[in-house]
């Protein structure tokens, strides 16, 4: 544990504590490394058996907007893994149907609460607005004496960014490689990939573009025209890759992408300028505008129905990892074609949970660095008192 609190003393957290995890970008290149290594400060101490619980109470409350397993659990065992009871905000038995302010709803959730995660991603301009407004109600409550203490957001995935998803897949990448600084030169393929649906958000590969950029890789951006990220994700990558010495680009080949790639990540997007048309049409109830969308888009995507990674376009990799967020379409499976073939992801299966692993140890380190002062000092105290999680 020396080695992990060592290496924090070293970076500069001091703006972590009491704050939020909304956006990548808005994070120091020390903050983000404070994250990873107390991440995997925390999962050493639970294979060593012994307990990593900083609070002796407390919530974590939960929020989604859009449905989820994966960043669902993982908020759960995080949130437990320092000590904290989850309970779900369900918005559909809360008073929020009935006029509810977000002022008021941020307050009423927060009496004890230490942490809030929110999923928020379907809608452009809207999920991460929304998240900066809880934010600031919980603020001002703190602050005029309504809770005891501030209550930490994360975002666990809103309309520009999936954070919590691409730092555990930096984890993933920097454990296989033995540090993060082996990223640097690294070619990683963030490419559109065939669905039989629509709809899905932009924040994954969003969020892979702004991150790994920071750490000196080579991102390439594949996808068909028309499947474009927001501009202003775009500009935020090719400024972290002048400044890691990475470079960002992109390409309208899947097979470009891959070729030479030490790490693929092929993923089925709607695009930019539909998700915006989407979110018009949702906000203004027009039903018979979102099936007209709907169908528009799903014939755009039967167009494009040979974006699938499958083992001609891994062969020109650098055997190369495969990368998902998890639930694929998988050819065959899930369903009769999709972006990604049985074969290939059978290989990559392990590796995936894996990548799925990191998750709940990104999470609960960001709400960790923003509940202790001494984040240092908190994980030398967690050792030295060497509480067992399950007694012998």
């Amino acid at each position: 544990m020396e080695k992990y609190a060592s290496r924090l003393e070293a970076l500069d957290t001091s703006n972590c504590f009491n704050n939020d995890f909304l956006l990548t970008w808005e994070k120091t290149d020390d903050e983000l490394k404070a994250v990873f290594e107390v991440a995997d400060a925390l999962r050493a101490l639970r294979q060593s058996g012994l307990s990593a619980r900083i609070f002796d109470s407390g919530l974590g409350i939960s929020l989604f907007r859009d449905n989820s397993t994966r960043t669902r659990f993982s908020f759960a065992s995080a949130c437990n893994l320092l000590g904290l009871s989850v309970q779900d905000l369900d918005e559909g038995k809360s008073q929020v149907a009935h006029g509810e302010t977000v002022r008021e709803t941020a307050n009423m959730i927060s009496f004890m609460a230490e942490a809030i995660g929110i999923r928020d991603d379907m809608f452009i301009g809207k999920g991460n607005a929304y998240m900066r407004e809880v934010a600031e109600a919980a603020s001002v409550g703190f602050l005029d004496g309504t809770l005891e203490q501030r209550p930490t957001l994360v975002n666990l995935q809103c309309d520009l960014d999936h954070p919590t998803q691409a730092m555990a897949d930096a984890s993933h990448m920097i454990t296989e490689l033995g540090g993060i600084e082996n990223l640097k030169g690294k070619k990683i393929a963030m490419t559109w990939a065939y669905s039989p649906s629509y709809g899905k958000p932009l924040s994954v590969p969003q969020g892979v573009c702004a991150l790994m950029t920071r750490f000196g890789m080579d991102v390439v951006l594949a996808h068909p025209d028309g499947y474009e990220i927001m501009p202003e994700i775009e500009d935020i990558a090719k400024a972290n890759a002048e400044k890691s010495g990475g470079s960002f680009s992109k390409t309208s080949s899947m097979k470009e992408a891959f070729e030479g790639a030490d790490y693929v990540y092929p993923k089925s997007w709607a695009p930019f300028k539909a998700m915006e048309k989407r979110s018009k049409l949702y906000e203004d109830g027009d039903s018979d505008g979102i099936k007209a969308l709907e169908k528009e888009l799903l014939a755009q995507n039967s167009q494009h129905s040979d974006w699938e990674c499958d083992s001609s376009l891994m062969a020109v990799t650098k055997n190369a990892m495969y990368l998902h967020c998890l639930p694929a379409d998988i050819s065959g499976v899930s369903c009769e074609r999709g972006e990604v073939a049985a074969d290939v992801f059978g290989k990559s299966r392990t590796s995936l949970y894996k990548q799925a692993s990191f998750k709940p140890y990104v999470i609960a380190a960001m709400i960790f660095l923003a509940k202790a002062k001494d984040p240092a000092g908190a994980l030398r105290l967690l050792s030295a008192r060497g509480r067992r999680r399950i007694l012998d």
